[in-house]
């Protein structure tokens, strides 16, 4: 994305935005709230239109495209409330997103292949009212993956997970990395997030702040002024 914008009225959520995503990467985007994190991932998935800049996704401006356009080219979202349909089964969660390029019967066998990458193939037929959190975010993920993307965006993904939760989701990540999936993830979990990207972008109202490894960028003083503080910094670098 080259210059990327977006305001409300009269509040600039994005400003300028330029980042450059490289095939098979995990790059992550921090900052603190209301910085524009979530923004950025609706303006890249068309839910809402930018006011300024391009996005280029292999080789085209998808700009203006609608959101199945961008879902159909290869960009989906996972949403940081996750939003299943509650009386229906894990299995017909997951095979709608199939429904964008299969038949019923041809999604409901992709849907379970997406199920068996996360670990979820064994309560296919549950409901999923009855998933835990982590079940549920999980289901998400196999929704997504359903759509048969080759740019995965996760929102706050590992929320209210604890730390073995946390691991075996960081590990479903890199599992899906080696599968062939570009990664980018917001994320509040510093532990996590350091440990699991190769790059990582940091915003601040709206505008990039920093840019680099983990360990730059928890060594830069505008990201730790705003965001990580001087006791998270002197104990990432130490």
């Amino acid at each position: 994305m080259t210059g990327l914008g977006k305001t409300f009225g009269g509040l600039r959520a994005l400003s300028d935005v330029t980042i450059t995503i490289n095939q098979g990467e995990i790059v992550g985007v921090i900052g603190p709230n209301g910085a524009g994190k979530t923004t950025l991932f609706s303006n890249l998935v068309g839910l809402h239109r930018p006011t300024a800049g391009k996005i280029i996704f292999d080789g085209k401006n998808i700009i203006d495209l609608k959101p199945h356009l961008i879902a159909a080219a290869g960009m989906v979202k996972t949403f940081q409330n996750v939003a299943l349909f509650l009386e229906e089964t894990v299995l017909d969660n997951v095979l709608i997103g199939g429904l964008m390029r299969h038949n019923i019967p041809h999604a409901r066998t992709l849907a379970m292949t997406c199920l068996e990458r996360v670990g979820m193939a064994a309560i296919s037929g549950k409901i999923a009212k009855d998933l835990s959190f982590p079940e549920r975010a999980r289901v998400e993920v196999a929704r997504a993956l359903c759509t048969e993307p080759k740019l995965l965006l996760l929102d706050e993904a590992m929320a209210a997970l604890n730390h073995a939760e946390m691991d075996a989701f960081m590990a479903l990540v890199r599992t899906l990395r080696t599968e062939g999936l570009t990664i980018v993830i917001i994320e509040h979990h510093m532990r996590a997030i350091m440990a699991l990207c190769d790059r990582i972008i940091a915003l601040n109202f709206g505008k990039v702040i920093a840019e680099g490894t983990p360990s730059e960028v928890a060594r830069h003083p505008e990201v730790i002024a705003a965001y990580l503080g001087k006791a998270y910094a002197e104990e990432a670098t130490s």
